[in-house]
């Protein structure tokens, strides 16, 4: 096989197979996708979620990271706020003639590796070869499907006055990392994604408490963005405390220089519970003990005050109303 992907690697004939056979399979086997028919068949009960999405990160190697592995984990995590256990994800590759095999090969170990952690199997997918110069080196689509154990009920609509507000960890990670890779950007702290399967933490949380109303992982947009989610979807207000927001001291200085304001940098392992009260606490406890919680904290609380909006009690004392993001602060972050 070429060290470089070639136009005839999506013709569809030998080289289409080989690099399939070659590149994929290896890694990826399992019985339903190894028949390599072009769909797969599985079997199911109960409620189901359903999810899909798209990768076109820039590079497609970041610290912390690729763009394999946020694939993985993006699908995962989408099917995770809504309670469900992940089972099956399918992946599709649109690949720029030129890119090294090498690289391809990276990356289809590091989609093995995210999906061996999060228990996932994929059990089909595709793969499109197009010109030099008509796409950037790898775009990835992936959609995930996972089950609902009765009794939950997890909508950004579930929000209820006196709900605590809980976040799993630092943000402002993922973006920062990508921006720095990308600009070339050096500082005295490694600064890298949090790019992870959150499937397992979501299931510890469960175990603690089927009271979960509200789950959300804050990718673009970051966490001011989910919970304006939430405020306008489930017709409440939401009140923040500015100081129980955990943002590691590296991110917070690339912020500063950068003139970003960490909640609105883009995550890709961390996630927004909104949680009854007298629930909050043991989902707290139980977030600790899972790698991926070890830092959550509860920063605030839902109310029935100026609805539709997120209002933050700043370090310094005054209260901010924190919007939307709008425009866009960091394209192709994911």
């Amino acid at each position: 096989m070429n060290d470089t992907i070639l136009l005839a690697h999506g013709s569809g004939g030998k080289l289409s197979h080989d690099l399939v056979e070659r590149k994929f399979l290896p890694s990826l086997a399992n019985p339903l996708l190894n028949k390599l028919d072009d769909s797969a068949i599985f079997e199911a009960s109960g409620r189901l979620s359903f999810t899909t999405d798209s990768y076109v990160v820039n590079p497609i190697f970041f610290p912390g990271g690729d763009i394999g592995k946020l694939a993985v984990c993006g699908t995962v995590n989408d099917l995770s706020m809504n309670g469900a256990k992940p089972l099956y994800l399918s992946l599709s590759v649109i690949i720029e003639e030129g890119l090294l095999i090498a690289e391809l090969e990276r990356i289809v170990q590091s989609i093995k590796a995210a999906a061996d952690e999060a228990q996932v199997d994929i059990i089909t997918g595709d793969t499109k070869v197009v010109n030099q110069g008509q796409a950037d080196k790898l775009f990835i689509n992936t959609s995930g499907i996972g089950i609902i154990p009765a009794g939950i009920d997890i909508s950004g609509a579930n929000a209820k006055a006196g709900d605590r507000v809980i976040l799993s960890g630092t943000i402002g990670d993922h973006g920062i990392a990508i921006m720095s890779q990308r600009e070339g950007l050096r500082f005295e702290t490694l600064l890298e994604s949090d790019c992870a399967p959150l499937n397992k933490l979501v299931a510890q949380m469960l175990k603690a408490s089927p009271n979960i109303h509200c789950l959300r992982d804050p990718t673009r947009g970051g966490l001011a963005t989910t919970l304006n989610e939430f405020a306008k979807q489930s017709n409440v207000g939401i009140v923040v405390e500015e100081d129980k927001i955990p943002v590691k001291e590296g991110v917070k200085a690339a912020c500063e220089l950068l003139g970003f304001d960490p909640v609105y940098v883009a995550n890709e392992g961390k996630l927004v519970a909104v949680v009854r009260p007298g629930d909050a606490s043991k989902v707290l406890a139980q977030m600790k003990q899972n790698r991926y919680g070890r830092d959550a904290a509860i920063i605030g609380e839902v109310t029935n005050d100026h609805t539709g909006r997120v209002i933050m009690k700043t370090k310094l004392g005054p209260s901010r109303i924190i919007d939307m993001l709008s425009g866009e602060l960091l394209p192709r972050i994911c």
